[in-house]
């Protein structure tokens, strides 16, 4: 059963109201009784913390709140992301929650964790280790790391996390993952019916609310965009933004503004990490563990190679932006990096190269997570733009 919002807006108005108070119904279910698991990354399974009855709320950060008193306790020179939520934890904003879930993710993730747990102090915290590799003994291995996580979790509810709940929220998030398709589908026409800004605002909207109300929000936004007239306005560029965790839409903005359609993405909050599906297992934990560790395409996995030749290794590592590049007929990409993030640095070079085997122009670029910096952006990107039309 869905709780109430005291909210009478619906699609597009509700993205809105979601986006721009961030957590604001995870408040209300708090008042109301539910409790609330944080976490950061995708790598947590949300299916388990739905399972033992909590709301599992992604954390999210603020471009426009300068990190004040973060610093006290992470180094400056950690990702500027995650600063920003844990400056924000610092500050309250999250202060409604009841437990906190990070995984091996990356190192600016992985080594705060005993930080955001003893100055935060949380009712129930939980480090969730994730292998490098993909297969074999370290598939095995997740999924003994998922089971002690379901086990932990149910002894802190003092609930029995069973098949049955999990499978019903596996269905429950694969139907969500299936509207977020249905949603980027909407970006394939020329121009998009759906502007990339847009886009981040509805994802990080779904986000902030249960699934259920999560799966009836892409709905009403999927039927209210359907209904605009397609406009006749001249064909501009298209770009794929690719990058870590944009969750802000200001850097989406700026390069629309610039002049261009943003159509798709390959982000920590789009299509890389909300479109895989669990695939259905005899145990579900089984397709748990393949989804999350194997089907989350992030550089700080390391992918096996395909094949003899560097090229076979790029279309492993980075197949999936061709893929799109070709769907949603791309002009050109934008990488886009928060300073210090290593996992996505190292592998710039690799990322180049592979689009410049597709002949596709590409601009990089390595910004801190603070909306000033957008400014000084604007002529970089016209360049670039002006170069690909």
């Amino acid at each position: 059963m869905v709780a109430t919002t005291g909210s009478k807006l619906k699609g597009l108005a509700r993205v809105e109201e979601c986006y721009n108070d961030y957590g604001g119904r995870a408040r209300e279910l708090k008042s109301d009784g539910k409790g609330i698991i944080s976490f950061l990354c995708a790598y947590v399974p949300t299916e388990i913390i739905a399972g033992a009855g909590f709301f599992p709320l992604r954390l999210r950060g603020n471009v426009h709140e300068p990190v004040t008193k973060g610093d006290r306790f992470l180094e400056p020179i950690a990702c500027p992301f995650v600063r920003s939520c844990y400056d924000l934890s610092l500050k309250g904003k999250y202060d409604f929650c009841d437990g906190l879930i990070i995984p091996h993710a990356c190192d600016s993730i992985t080594t705060p964790y005993h930080v955001w747990k003893y100055t935060l102090e949380p009712k129930y915290s939980h480090f969730v280790n994730v292998p490098r590799k993909t297969t074999g003994p370290s598939l095995d291995f997740f999924k003994a790391e998922l089971n002690s996580f379901r086990k932990s979790l149910a002894e802190f509810a003092k609930t029995e996390i069973n098949d049955e709940n999990l499978i019903k929220y596996i269905k429950l998030y694969n139907e969500n993952r299936t509207k977020v398709k249905q949603l980027y589908e909407l970006r394939k026409s020329d121009p998009p019916l759906v502007s990339g800004s847009d886009m981040v605002k509805i994802l990080s909207a779904s986000m902030s609310l249960p699934v259920e109300e999560s799966n009836q929000l892409l709905d009403e936004s999927i039927a209210e965009i359907k209904t605009r007239e397609r406009s006749d306005i001249k064909s501009l560029p298209r770009l794929l933004i690719m990058g870590g965790t944009v969750d802000n839409h200001d850097i989406v903005t700026l390069i629309e503004d610039c002049g261009s359609n943003v159509v798709c993405d390959s982000t920590c909050v789009g299509t890389r990490d909300l479109i895989p599906r669990v695939e259905p297992t005899d145990d579900p934990m089984d397709g748990l563990a393949k989804r999350y560790l194997d089907k989350i395409n992030c550089p700080r996995t390391q992918r096996d190679k395909v094949g003899t030749t560097f090229q076979d290794d790029l279309e492993a590592r980075f197949g999936d932006v061709g893929k799109y590049a070709k769907e949603y007929k791309i002009d050109g990409v934008i990488m886009y990096t928060y300073r210090y993030c290593d996992p996505f640095g190292f592998e710039i070079s690799a990322r180049k190269a592979y689009l410049e085997s597709l002949d596709l122009p590409n601009l990089y670029i390595e910004d801190g997570y603070f909306a000033g910096t957008m400014g000084r952006l604007r002529t970089r990107i016209q360049a670039f733009l002006e170069m690909i039309e």
